[in-house]
C-alpha cells in the first residue's frame, strides 16, 4: 500500500491542516505498517502556474512542443504518476481568501492532461479507484446560518476541478481555526475545539489499526 501525502499551507508549525494531515499519516501507518509514503509540500515548494510559455503543452502534440512546453508536460507526467502510484491521496486544504491556495489550483491544473488523467475520446477519468481524503481547514465559520455561509469556495470547487480525472474527494473539515489566536474570536474557541475534536475523531477512524485487526 502507498500513500501520497500533500500539504499546501504556508503557515508552517502554526498550520492546523498540517497538524491534521500528520495525524492522518500516523493513523494510516498504524493500519499499514509495511506501507510507503511519498510527500509533496505545495506550501514550501509551489508548482509553477500554467503560463503562456509552457501552459499550452496539453493542447499541443508532443512532437511540436517548445522546450518550455516539454518541461511543463514532463512535470505533469510526474505529478500524474505520483497519483497513479498511490492507493490513498491525502491533501491538506486550508482556506485562503475564501478559496483554495493557488498552489493547489496549480496542482489540479497540472493533473488535467488528456491521455494521462482522462481519456480524450471517451472523457473517462483515469485517476479514479483510489481513496482521496481532503482535510479542509477554515479560519472562520462558513456553515449554514453564519454571516459568511457560502463564502467557502475551496471545498465546493475541488470536486469540480478534479472531476475529469475520476478522483472523488472525501472531506473532513475543521472550522474557526483562528479563534485561539484572534482576540475578537475568543468566544468562539469552544466551537473551534469541538470542530477540531470532531475532525480528529473522524481521522482516527479512517483506517483500522493493525492491532485492532488481530
Amino acid at each position: 500500500m502507498h500513500l501520497l501525502h500533500i500539504d499546501s499551507s504556508i503557515r508552517g508549525d502554526w498550520s492546523v491542516s498540517r497538524r491534521l494531515t500528520a495525524r492522518a499519516v500516523d493513523a494510516w501507518r498504524a493500519a499499514h505498517p509495511d506501507g510507503t509514503v511519498a510527500y509533496r509540500d505545495l506550501g514550501a515548494e509551489p508548482l509553477p502556474h500554467l503560463d503562456a510559455d509552457g501552459g499550452l503543452a496539453r493542447m499541443t502534440p508532443p512532437d511540436q512542443h517548445t522546450p518550455a512546453q516539454r518541461d511543463s508536460w514532463e512535470l505533469s507526467e510526474r505529478l500524474v504518476d505520483e497519483v497513479k502510484q498511490a492507493d490513498v491521496v491525502l491533501l491538506g486544504l486550508p482556506l485562503y481568501n475564501f478559496g483554495a491556495p493557488s498552489s493547489v489550483k496549480s496542482w489540479v491544473d497540472h493533473l488535467i492532461v488528456p491521455g494521462l488523467a482522462y481519456d480524450p475520446t471517451t472523457q473517462e477519468g483515469l485517476l479514479g479507484g483510489r481513496e482521496f481524503v481532503v482535510l479542509a481547514t477554515r479560519g472562520g465559520g462558513y456553515g449554514e446560518g453564519t454571516p459568511r455561509y457560502g463564502w467557502d469556495h475551496a471545498e465546493p470547487w475541488l470536486p469540480h476541478g478534479l472531476s475529469m480525472t475520476g478522483m472523488q474527494p472525501r472531506f473532513i473539515s475543521a472550522e474557526l481555526t483562528l479563534a485561539p489566536s484572534v482576540p475578537a474570536m475568543a468566544e468562539l474557541i469552544p466551537l473551534h475545539e469541538a470542530s477540531l475534536a470532531a475532525a480528529e475523531k473522524e481521522i482516527d477512524n479512517l483506517w483500522t489499526p493493525v492491532s485492532a485487526q488481530r
